[in-house]
């Protein structure tokens, strides 16, 4: 989800002015879907660039994809993938995800893409049973916030040493750090940030990129 930037817009627009290098098949698509009645689960084009870098730093070759919606974020990873590299996606609205395949048709690396319709704590339940555990480079979670600890907890087993999870929202439109709301979601990121303050299993970075983006390096 793109949620709230937490800089001016004159000073926003300027980062993505000198920082965003956005191909068209990404700029399509985010056109394509800011026309969705659900646009605002789309991650924004400068967290997409990030994560890109990312995949490209680490030299990953296996990553993981938990939320797809209509693909911007699995886009961004597979064109980073080496052409031998795999992205297994994780969601369960085909509707959503069918717009996702046309355009990684389009870009050529539908081939690179696995995609999974099913709840993910199945899938990544069906993985660890295959003894895929430690095999993954690169995990990004995106999806249903009442399932975060436990995409967390099963992505970290599945990521190898060294490799990194990065989750979305964990800011929440800055709604985590208003004392006054107290929904079940918000409440339940919040828990979710405190528990990876302190999980020495992993090291830990929190962006105020977008909606907010945690980087978890599994140690």
């Amino acid at each position: 989800m793109a949620g709230k930037t937490f800089l001016e817009d004159s000073l926003q627009d300027y980062l993505l002015s000198v920082s965003l290098r956005e191909p068209e098949i990404l700029k399509s698509l985010r056109q394509e879907t800011a026309t969705h009645s659900m646009s605002q689960m789309q991650i924004a084009p400068e967290q997409g660039q990030l994560m890109r870098l990312l995949v490209q730093l680490m030299g990953a070759k296996k990553a993981l994809e938990v939320g797809v919606f209509t693909g911007y974020s699995s886009l961004c990873v597979a064109i980073a993938l080496p052409p031998d590299g795999k992205l297994i996606a994780c969601d369960v609205s085909e509707e959503y995800t069918a717009i996702a395949q046309r355009y990684w048709q389009q870009a050529g690396v539908a081939d690179k893409i696995d995609l999974r319709i099913a709840p993910a704590l199945e899938t990544l339940d069906q993985l660890l049973a295959a003894g895929e555990a430690g095999t993954f480079d690169f995990a990004f979670i995106d999806a249903d916030k009442s399932s975060y600890d436990g995409y967390y907890e099963r992505s970290l087993q599945l990521v190898r040493p060294g490799g990194l999870i990065a989750i979305d929202n964990v800011l929440w439109s800055g709604r985590v750090a208003d004392s006054q709301t107290q929904d079940s979601r918000t409440k339940t990121i919040r828990a979710f940030n405190q528990k990876l303050h302190q999980d020495e299993r992993i090291t830990l970075s929190l962006l105020a990129i977008a909606d907010g983006l945690t980087l978890a390096l599994k140690r």
